[in-house]
C-alpha cells in the first residue's frame, strides 16, 4: 500500500504542532489533495480540528491503547483512497510512557516509517536552533527527521541566521512562520477548546491555519518529503463485516460530550448495531428505539447547569433499562450531582470540580464483572481529568474510579475499542438481551 505520509513532531508541547499539522492539512486540501488526518496519542481534541481541515475523521495512533501490531493497521484502514496523510505528534518527540519513548510519536513515526518535520520554536534563539534540531536529528537513527519548520520567527534577518545554522547542520529548512496572535486558538483547562463547540470561529481558524502554511512553508518541498516513505506493508485493520442491524445504540454527542474515537461507531456498527447520535443538552428524549447508550468524554462541568436543566432526559436516562457504556463525563453525567447540580442519577455516587489534574496512561484490572468488564481482565486505557466523583459502590478497576453492574460500565477510564473490541460485542449483545452477560 503506498501512502505518502509525515509526522509533524517537536522538541516540546507548545512549539506549534497543532498549527503546522492543522494547517498543512487543510493548505494540502484546498490543493485537491485526499488528506488523512492522524493524531499520535490519546487526544481528542486536535483530531476535531483534523477533521474539518481534510473533511475526514480525525484518527488516533496509540501503541498503549490498542498495541504495537494495530498502529500501522489502523493507519492504513484512515488513510485509504487518500493521496497524503498527516501525522501530528504529541509532546516532545521522544517523550512516551514513563522513562521510555513507547507510545511516543518517535515510536509512531518507526512503527509507519514516515519521515518527521521537526518544528522548532525558534523565538529567543537563532544559530542554537541548529544545535536543538542535530540533537533531535541523531537521538535515534531509526527516526528520520527530513526536515525543520521554523515557528515563531521575528524578523527577515532572524529567519536568515536561523537558516544558516540549519544549512551547517545539513537539515532542509522547509518552513518559517512569524509569529502571528491571529491564528491562536482559545485553550481551556484541559487543552483548546474543542472544535465542536466552537462551529463557525473553528472553521475560520482553521481556514486561517491554512493561509498560515501556505505562505509559509513549501508544500512541493513537503509533499516530496511524504512521497519518501516507503511502502507500507500493513494490512488495513476492519472493524469487521457489517452486520444486519438487530439494535440502536445512542451515543451522546453535541458540545459537552465531544469525546470519542471514530472506530468505535465503526465497531458498534460491525457488532450489528444501528448508531443514532443524541445531545444532552438540546434532546429531551432519547432516540426512537435505544436499546443501549454510550455517553464518551467531554466537558460536562462547563455545560452542567445546561445539563441539570433537561430534566426529561436526565429523567429517561435515569430510567433506562437497558446497558449504558460511559467514560469520564459520562461518569459525571450518571452520577447525582455535578458541582451540586443534579444530574441522572443512574449511579450512586456525586463528582466535583477540583485544582487537580490526573493524567496519564493506565494498566487497568477489573475487580468485579460489569457489562464491558469481566473480574481479572487487563484493559489499558488513558485517564484525563479535573474532576473527582465519591461512589457509593465497590470500586471497579484497582486503578481509577469507576462503577459497574450488570448493566453499566462507567469509569474515568478512555478506552480505544479498537484495542478492547470486546466492549462492542458485549454493549450490542446486551442491548438485545439485557439481563444476560456475554
Amino acid at each position: 500500500m503506498v501512502v505518502p505520509r509525515l509526522v509533524i513532531a517537536a522538541p516540546s508541547s507548545g512549539s506549534g504542532k497543532t498549527t503546522v499539522a492543522t494547517g498543512l492539512m487543510a493548505a494540502l486540501r484546498a490543493r485537491g489533495l485526499r488528506v488523512s488526518p492522524h493524531k499520535v496519542g490519546p487526544d481528542y481534541i486536535d483530531p476535531g480540528y483534523h477533521a474539518l481541515a481534510t473533511g475526514r475523521p480525525g484518527r488516533n495512533l496509540d501503541p498503549w491503547l490498542v498495541g504495537e501490531d494495530l498502529v500501522a493497521p489502523l493507519f492504513a484502514h484512515g488513510a485509504a483512497g487518500c493521496d497524503v496523510a498527516v501525522v501530528e505528534g504529541v509532546m516532545g518527540l521522544f517523550d512516551g510512557r514513563a522513562e521510555t519513548d513507547f507510545a511516543s510519536t518517535a515510536h509512531v513515526a518507526r512503527l509507519l516509517e514516515a519521515p518527521v518535520v521537526l518544528v522548532v520554536d525558534a523565538a529567543r534563539q537563532s544559530r542554537s536552533v541548529a544545535a536543538v534540531v542535530h540533537g533531535f536529528a541523531t537521538f535515534d537513527p531509526r527516526v528520520t527527521v527530513g526536515g525543520v519548520v521554523l515557528n515563531r520567527v521575528g524578523s527577515d534577518r532572524h529567519e536568515e541566521l536561523c537558516r544558516a545554522a540549519l544549512a551547517e547542520a545539513g537539515v532542509p529548512v522547509l518552513g518559517a512562520i512569524r509569529r502571528d496572535d491571529a491564528v491562536a486558538t482559545p485553550s481551556r483547562h484541559l487543552g483548546l477548546i474543542p472544535a465542536a463547540e466552537r462551529e463557525v470561529e473553528a472553521v475560520r481558524a482553521v481556514d486561517r491555519l491554512a493561509a498560515l502554511v501556505s505562505r509559509s512553508c513549501d508544500l512541493d518541498a513537503l509533499v516530496r518529503l511524504a512521497a519518501s516513505a516507503p511502502p507500507l506493508t500493513a494490512t488495513p485493520w476492519s472493524p469487521g463485516r457489517v452486520k444486519q442491524s438487530r439494535a440502536v445504540v445512542a451515543v451522546a454527542g453535541g458540545a459537552a460530550f465531544t469525546f470519542g474515537y471514530a472506530e468505535h461507531v465503526e465497531l458498534l456498527r460491525a457488532a450489528g448495531a444501528d448508531v443514532a447520535v443524541f445531545d444532552p443538552l438540546r434532546d429531551e428524549r432519547l432516540p426512537e428505539g435505544a436499546g443501549a447508550l454510550v455517553i464518551g468524554g467531554g466537558f460536562p462541568e462547563v455545560y452542567a447547569a445546561e445539563l441539570a436543566a433537561n430534566e426529561p432526559l436526565r429523567e429517561q436516562v435515569a430510567a433506562f433499562p437497558g446497558p449504558i457504556a460511559a467514560e469520564c463525563a459520562g461518569l459525571l453525567y450518571l452520577c447525582q450531582e455535578l458541582d451540586g447540580r443534579r444530574m441522572c442519577g443512574r449511579i450512586p455516587g456525586t463528582a466535583r470540580m477540583t485544582d487537580r489534574l490526573t493524567l496519564g496512561y493506565r494498566d487497568a484490572v477489573a475487580l468485579k464483572d460489569s457489562l464491558l468488564t469481566r473480574r481479572g481482565e487487563r484493559q489499558r486505557g488513558h485517564e484525563f481529568h479535573r474532576t473527582a466523583v465519591q461512589l457509593d459502590a465497590e470500586p471497579l478497576y484497582q486503578c481509577t474510579d469507576g462503577y459497574g453492574d450488570p448493566l453499566v460500565t462507567a469509569s474515568y477510564l478512555h478506552l480505544h475499542w479498537a484495542g478492547t473490541p470486546q466492549a462492542a460485542q458485549r454493549l450490542v449483545s446486551s442491548s438485545r438481551s439485557p439481563s444476560v452477560l456475554r
